[in-house]
């Protein structure tokens, strides 16, 4: 009979370093790497490149588009569309 294996579900602490901000959880995900937690026990600890308290979106740093200005650029570079295009489907004889 097979016995199916499941990865071990254990707290991990996940850092971003870029913030300076961790949080403890639990994961499947393994580490070498140990930190020292709050509560005075030893958790693996796993380094991330971006969290919430990192990523633009939320934390209101976000880029916004300016899409007002795009168009402007384009109709000042090519005209607004309009000109230049034949006004139906051509003549009739």
């Amino acid at each position: 009979m097979q016995q199916d294996k499941q990865p071990e579900y254990h707290p991990v602490v996940f850092r971003d370093r870029a913030a300076g901000y961790a949080f403890l959880t639990r994961s499947t995900a393994t580490s070498d790497q140990t930190i020292d937690w709050d509560d005075g026990e030893t958790y693996p600890v796993v380094d991330v490149e971006i969290s919430s308290e990192s990523h633009p979106f939320y934390t209101g740093k976000a880029r916004t588009v300016d899409t007002e200005g795009r168009v402007a650029r384009f109709e000042k570079r090519y005209g607004s569309g309009s000109q230049g295009q034949a006004s139906g489907g051509g003549d009739a004889a």
